[in-house]
């Protein structure tokens, strides 16, 4: 398993659109991924589950994989949250 810490730089947080180039940024790994903020942790590849985080700006969120290309994926979704989503 691999693991990452970031902190969501964009003022609306993984909201509405930037939620749904997250989602579509997790389905291009075949890992399993998850995104955990405090206590709570969703499937990364769920719109519903990430959109029920809540995730606001200055949030700071945990991102997991597990699978052949954990570390690809992990890597891949932090840096897409440190871009504000500007990809």
């Amino acid at each position: 398993m691999f693991v990452k810490d970031v902190v969501v730089e964009n003022q609306v947080g993984l909201h509405a659109r930037p939620a749904t180039f997250f989602i579509q940024k997790a389905n291009e790994y075949k890992s399993s991924i998850w995104v955990e903020k405090e206590e709570r942790r969703v499937n990364a590849k769920s719109l519903l589950g990430v959109l029920s985080l809540g995730i606001i700006g200055g949030t700071q969120i945990r991102i997991m994989a597990d699978g052949g290309d954990e570390e690809q994926a992990v890597e891949g979704l932090v840096a897409l949250v440190e871009s504000g989503f500007k990809e």
